[in-house]
Formats: structure tokens, sequence, C-alpha cells
């Protein structure tokens, strides 16, 4: 592509960005001549980056006819905006449409037009041609991953025929969607070319510093009693079934367990189905034959530790039963009626799914807990103290919850939704100077009668309508008979002046799009949507503002705690997914740029008591915003790029306390330094004890009696160390050889393109036990590769095409086998997959490949699943970003 050529005959020549580009937005420049010769230019860009500014620059640089596609109207209008400020004098570029039907050089449009325009045409036919007739040849897509499976089948069709030249921009690549999303995302965008990271935004001052803090609630009264009541029922049914001999007669003749060997196709398909009834057979005491087990790969004399049964083996077993296996169970479809009749009566049963965890329902109560409400006034009566004239709130939430329209003051407190305006009556009920909160959706707004006079200056009073609330007619409700987006800036004029302070808004409205730079406190009471969503709406606060420098923006989460579950529940699991994709600075001593829940220090044991005093220490983090500010120009001087990293947690809640010890400690080390230490007492001991041998029978007779008094004092444990050793070796060690031999294999099949001596594989034990790996230097897409690679080596078997075992003749005559999986990457061919051994026989040593698609390597994948039910082995893996 001659891009200097097609800039100089194109309209767009006589555009010019008129300020000066900062470097991290030079360096995205200065790459793209590189990586638009395969017609793809993907960049990731945080909001304040001035992703906006640099796709209207690269298709400058492009020269050719474009349509610009956006996910709404008002990102679409901002394209406009920013082509006549940044890159015109007096809004002099007039070549631009915003009708994708009348195409201009620069088409401004959204997804769904471009969707109805498709469905307007009576074939493919005439859609391709309605471009070629326009020479449009380029398409800027922007936020991609908005798209629905119709729209991305019309642009995807588009691309596809004619080879569009694509310029893909996004704040947020859908990582947490499922891998067919992903793949269509990146088919249509390509894959990423370059990424501006938070941390160099913060340091050019284009973003302002900021914190994530969690205010934590416990649930109200009633919503403990069911949480106890739903536990108990549950705990009642689990007890009965253990002891129930129908049931335990009926596993006992399920095909799996009567004929194991003429089922082992279809075990090898649903290995934890298997296994559940195994250890619920085990849990009940019946005897495993081992004939069973030798089936599967296991020897004789190797013991099988099952684990206990808990609430999520049972929900495998039953979910299969009364679900996936249930066709083939016919005969027993009376058992198994009362069986689903006994679950539904307990809440157990729905939808075809069988719910023991409770999850799924006690996460529907606590997401949307009233307690919630009192944690939102909690923090913004704090804030208020805190910025007093200068607080800037805005509250998003999912639903307007119109029922509550008129609630009166008498009425607020049995109010049990989270919602618009369950939020707003709260406030105005709870906090003073209520005259500065305000709701602005896309179907309600609600002023103070006080500020009345100011909208009026910003739109003539001919042009909307004030209507009273009914329940408190200070408020009023505002219709404007102007357009929607009209109303909407004019109140985001009143908030940015500070007349409304607080802003109580629909994430569908304010999540994405608007801009309002004096945000400096953000309250996500939202409990729907990715990733994606809760960054884009996180993105409204961290946005530098010109007038004020000196900001520092707060984004709080509410979660709800539940006190039964260790983990404190579900509410707040969901809570720590979102945070994968919030990059932030920790509040360790040690302040470090990381993304993940980890970061915010949540208290181990959760309790009524250390919910208040970690929300009392969230409140002093918010009210010393220049310690803030402080802590994040100290992370970001220590660092100079984003590393992605694999973290081996040292944790793992269902082992038995023996059992993590071994985990969490490098065992053959520590059984070392004990044995050591030990012998240094014993052998002194020992030679002043027994001179006399020396002097009445000889050295000789000493040194046999050395060594029986040594043998069995220290022969356990040195047989310990050495097995341990030989089966696990030093994990850290062993991490970073599985690391080298990823990397020699990326490299090889040409994955990696950076040269070697340019990256850096660093491994290192941290003192909190995990064992972190990452690579330095790599692009991002080659950090991500490598990354998921090591993940999978390290995760848990689960249905591998090629397995590789570490086996030697010492590890046979111990019985010792250690089953890691290749990863996808490198199982396309055998031949891939025998470069990967190579690697991993220069690294870790000699090793068997096993294919797992025919009869003998099923056997042995089964048996490499089976072996992680128990296995001290299964390790707990978890990915992170980090500013290094």
């Amino acid at each position: 592509m001659n891009l200097e050529q097609n800039e100089l005959n194109s309209p767009l020549s006589n555009l010019n960005f008129i300020f000066t580009w900062r470097p991290y937005q030079e360096k995205v420049l200065k790459n793209f001549d590189k990586f638009i010769k395969d017609n793809h230019f993907h960049v990731i860009a945080p909001p304040g980056s001035g992703k906006t500014i640099l796709g209207l620059e690269l298709i400058k640089r492009i020269g050719k006819k474009t349509l610009i596609l956006t996910p709404t109207i008002t990102v679409r209008n901002q394209w406009e905006n920013r082509l006549q400020t940044f890159f015109t004098h007096n809004n002099s570029f007039t070549d631009f449409s915003f009708d994708i039907r009348k195409p201009k050089t620069l088409t401004f449009s959204t997804y769904q037009s471009l969707n109805s325009l498709y469905k307007s045409f009576e074939n493919k036919n005439e859609y391709f041609n309605f471009f070629e007739e326009h020479n449009i040849d380029v398409l800027a897509l922007d936020e991609a991953h908005h798209l629905k499976k119709e729209w991305w089948t019309c642009l995807y069709e588009l691309k596809k025929q004619y080879h569009k030249t694509i310029v893909a921009l996004t704040a947020t690549p859908p990582y947490d969607s499922s891998n067919t999303e992903i793949k269509k995302y990146f088919s249509l965008c390509g894959e990423v070319d370059d990424e501006i990271m938070v941390p160099d935004l913060i340091k050019e001052n284009n973003l302002c510093p900021h914190q994530d803090l969690v205010y934590l609630s416990e649930p109200l009264d009633y919503e403990i009693n069911f949480i106890v009541n739903y536990r108990i029922k549950i705990a009642n049914f689990i007890d009965a079934l253990l002891v129930d001999t129908h049931f335990i007669t009926f596993l006992k003749q399920h095909r799996f367990y009567q004929q194991t060997e003429n089922n082992i196709d279809e075990i090898y398909q649903n290995i934890e189905y298997f296994s559940a009834i195994l250890i619920f057979l085990n849990q009940v005491s019946e005897h495993i034959n081992q004939e069973k087990l030798s089936v599967l790969g296991f020897n004789k004399n190797e013991t099988i530790e099952f684990p206990k049964v808990t609430n999520n083996w049972i929900e495998i077993l039953l979910q299969n039963l009364l679900v996936t296996d249930r066709i083939n169970l016919f005969n027993k479809e009376g058992y198994l009626h009362e069986l689903e009749k006994k679950l539904r009566k307990i809440s157990a049963y729905k939808q075809n799914k069988v719910n023991l965890t409770g999850n799924k329902t006690i996460y529907k109560s606590l997401s949307s807990s009233p307690s919630k409400l009192n944690s939102i006034c909690e923090i913004v009566l704090h804030e208020q103290i805190n910025l007093k004239a200068n607080l800037h709130c805005v509250i998003l939430s999912d639903y307007i919850r119109k029922e509550y329209l008129n609630a009166c003051n008498t009425e607020i407190d049995a109010i049990n939704k989270l919602g618009i305006l369950p939020i707003f009556h709260k406030l105005r009920k709870c906090i003073p100077h209520k005259n500065t909160i305000g709701v602005l959706t896309g179907s309600l707004v609600i002023i103070h009668e006080s500020i009345l006079y100011l909208l009026q200056e910003k739109e003539p009073l001919s042009m909307y309508s004030g209507t009273p609330l009914s329940s408190q007619n200070e408020f009023l409700i505002i219709n404007s008979k102007s357009s929607k987006n009209q109303i909407v800036n004019s109140i985001t004029e009143l908030f940015e002046s500070g007349d409304i302070k607080i802003l109580i808004g629909t994430k569908s409205l304010l999540g994405e799009g608007w801009d309002a730079p004096s945000i400096n406190s953000l309250i996500l009471a939202s409990v729907v949507g990715s990733f994606v969503t809760s960054n884009q709406m996180r993105g409204r606060a961290i946005r530098m503002h010109i007038k004020k420098p000196n900001k520092v923006g707060i984004i709080w989460h509410l979660a709800c705690v539940d006190l039964s579950e260790k983990s404190g529940g579900k509410d707040l699991e969901i809570l720590s997914r979102r945070f994968t994709a919030f990059l932030g600075i920790t509040y360790s001593e040690k302040v470090v740029i990381t993304n993940g829940f980890g970061r915010l220090q949540i208290p181990a044991k959760l309790n009524s008591d250390t919910i208040k005093t970690y929300n009392q220490h969230n409140f002093k983090k918010a009210k010393n915003r220049n310690q803030i500010k402080n802590n994040w120009n100290k992370a970001v001087s220590i660092g100079k790029s984003i590393t992605q990293e694999i973290l081996l947690l040292n944790q793992e809640k269902d082992k038995p306390a023996t059992k993590t010890k071994i985990f969490y400690q490098d065992i053959v080390k520590y059984l070392s330094i004990e044995v050591i230490i030990g012998i240094s007492y014993f052998l002194p001991n020992f030679i002043f004890k027994n001179l006399n041998i020396i002097l009445n029978k000889g050295i000789v007779t000493f040194f046999f009696s050395l060594l029986s008094a040594f043998a069995f004092a220290f022969g356990y444990k040195i047989f310990t160390i050495t097995k341990l050793y030989i089966r696990y070796g030093f994990i850290y060690k062993k991490i970073h050889k599985m690391a080298l031999t990823i990397l020699d294999t990326l490299i090889t099949i040409k994955l990696i393109t950076t040269d070697k001596n340019e990256i850096l594989i660093s491994t290192e034990k941290l003192s909190n036990g995990n064992i972190s790996c990452n690579i330095q230097g790599a692009n991002k897409l080659e950090s991500q590769l490598f990354t998921n690679a090591l993940d999978e080596i390290l995760k848990p078997i689960e249905n591998s095409k090629y397995l590789i075992v570490k086996t030697n003749w010492y590890r046979k005559k111990l019985n010792i086998y250690n089953f890691f999986a290749i990863p996808e990457i490198f199982s396309n061919n055998k031949k891939e997959a025998l470069l990967f051994q190579e690697n991993w026989l220069k690294h870790l040593g000699k090793s068997k490949l096993i294919y797992t698609r025919n009869k003998i390597g099923r056997r042995i994948l089964l048996k490499a699943r089976l072996s992680y039910i128990y296995n001290i082995d299964k390790k707990i893996t978890k990915k992170n970003v980090i500013w290094k």
C-alpha cells in the first residue's frame, strides 16, 4: 500500500493535526506503516488516550474513502467533533456524511445502520456493489466488540468479499467472551498490532491518578435467613442421599461402574461424571475394585486417595443423571423423576440445571441487595466531607425501577431493589445538600427546582417542561421537546459546572461515549455486564481534567458478602473477575502497578468486624488523594513496560493441612534443611556417646553402628526427599525450564519473531509463597501466546490432544509419572508436538509423547485427568499483567 501517494491525492490531505502528538501516540504512528501492510491495523487504547484522534490520523494517512462505524450515535458524533476540533480551523472540512446511503470521503455511521443497509438489498451482490460503486475502501471499526451476530455477519462478509482495509480501535478487547466470540472478533479486526498502556498515559498526564476501592456490605436479616434456610435444605438433602441405599445401589448398577471396560470411550468424554460416581461410592465406604482402576491405566500397587464428597461433586453427579445421561437411564425414569421432585422442592433444580452450591440463587439475591443502597449513602457522605464543593460524583446502575418514582419518605426504608430511583430516594433522604442531586437516563431526567433557572440559560423554556414529583415536589421531572442528546448535553454541563454534584444514571446512557472529565468519584452500582462494560464505565472517572490538573479519581465498587462462604460468596467472586481488566496500584509497602483483585487486600477472614475495619481503611485512602497521586508517580517511575505473568498460587482451600504444606513450600528444600540441621546435632552427639565402640571394637564396627543409627533416624525423611524431588523437583526451577521450552518452540515455528536476545524469561519465588513467571521484551501478541501456553501446562489436564510424560528407569521403579498437557498451539500436528518434545528434552530431560486420540492414548489421558482429582501436583494458576 503506497500511503504517501494515496494521502497526496486524497481530499483528506487537507487535514492536519493542529496540536503536538504525545510520545505514546507518536510510537503508534511510527509503527503504522509496518503493520498496515496486511491491510489491518488493530490498536488497543484506553479511555483518555486520544483513540478517536489517532483513528482519524490513521485514516488520513491511508488516504482512501472510509466508512467509520461506531456502537452509538453519541460516539458517531464525537468522531466528527474530534475531526473538526483537532484537524481543521473553523470546521472547514465538509466532505463528510452521517448518512450511510449517501457516503462521502468520510462517512460516520453506526453498526446498526450498516445492518439496516444490508437488509435493504434483495441479495448480497447488490450490497457488495453499493460499496464498489461508492469506492469505499477502508472500514474503521470503533469498539467492534459491540457487534451483535447479525451486525458481525454483514461486516465480515463485506471484508471477506472485497478485502477492505480494516482499522480497528478499542479500549477493551472481549477477552472474557467465549472462544467463538473472541475468534470472530480477531478474524474481523486482525491481531493486535499496538497497545497504549495506562501507566504511559499517567506519565504523560493524559489520565489522572486513580484508585479502585471496594465497599463491602452484609446481607440484611431477611437475606441472611434466606441463605441459611437454603443451605440447610441442601445439606439435609445431601445427608439423606449419602445414606440412601436405593441411590447407592442405583450407582453401583450404572453401566460406567458395572461395565467400565465396555464404556471406556464414553467415560473418556465425561471423566468428571465417572469421577463423581467413584467419589460418592468411596464416601459411603463402598470398595472400589482395583480392576476398574486398572482399566484407567492405574497399576495394582498404585493407591488412589479420593477426595471427600462436596456439594460440587454431588451437583456434577446429579446433573449428569437427571439431564446429560438421562436418555440412557430410561429404565430408571421413575426413580429419577422422584429425585427431580425432591430437588425442585428445595429450589435446587430449575430449567434442567442442578444447583447445590447455591451460587446463582444466592448471587441473584446479594448482587442486588438493598444493603448496597446504604453503602452508596455512606460513600457519598464521606466523599462530600472529603471533597466538599469539588465533589463531582456519578453513580451508575442498571435499571430505573420506575415503580419507585413517587416513593414518599416513609416508604424509602422498605425499598428492596437496587436501581436509579431507589438510589435517588435513598440519597435525598440521607445526605445534606440534596439540591445537588440529579438523575439522567434515556427516559427519565430529574433535577432540583433550585437549579431550574440554570437549565433555562442553556435551553429555552419552550423546549422542555418540568413536572414536580408527587411525593417530593421540590424535584422536577424534565420532559424535553428537543432531541435526547440536547438534554443530555445540558444536564452534563450543569454537572461539569458543579451545580449538580451527584448524578445518578444508567450505564447504557452514561457508561460509554458520555464525556464528563470532572468526575472524581464514581460508584459502580451495576451488576450486569462483562469486564468490557465495567472498564468503559470505569473510564469515565480516570480522564484528566484540563481545568483541574490535580484531579484524583476514585472508583467505588460494591459487594455484598455471603458470610456463610469462606470466599465471601459469588458477588465478591464476580467482582474479582472484573478486576482482571483493571490496571491499578497496589496498597502494599512496595507500590506496584498490576491488575487483579489481590491488590485490594480484601480480608482473608470476613466477618462483621473485619468488614467494618476494611471499609474504614478505604475511607482513609479516599481521603488521602495526594498519597494516591504520589504512589502512582512512584510506581510509574520504576517500570518501563507492561509484562504478562503467570502466578502459581500458594493456596488451595480444599487440601488437608499436611498437603497444603507440601504445596506451599518447596518441600524438598524444607525437608533437606531439616535433615541437615538434624545431622549437625546427631553426629557430634553420636560420636561423643559411642567413643567406647571405636576403642573396644574398632572403626569398622563404629562405622556400621553409625550407618544403622543414621538410617533409623533419617532414612524415612531422606527417602521422602528423594521421592518428592524426583516427582516435583524445585517447582520454580521446573517452571522456568517449561517457560524456556515454550519460548524456543514459539520461536522455531515463527509465532515469536522478536529477536530472542531481546526477550527475558523471569521466574521467581515471591515472599507470599506464589511463584511468578513472566516474559519481557516480546510484543503484546507474543506475550499472550506465551502466557496462555504456560497456563495450559500448569493447569489440570483436560482434553489435550498430546501429553508429555516425564519418565526414566528410576521413576518407573518408584511408580512416579508426571503428566503434562502439550499446549493447544503446539498440537495442530505431530510435527509441532515433536518439536515441543525436542525442546522439552533440552531443558527438562527425557519424556514420552502420548497421542490421546487412540485407545491406548485415551486410557492414559483418563489416568492423567483422574490423577488431578487427588494428586498434590494439582496447582492453581492466575494470569496477571504487571508494570516492570
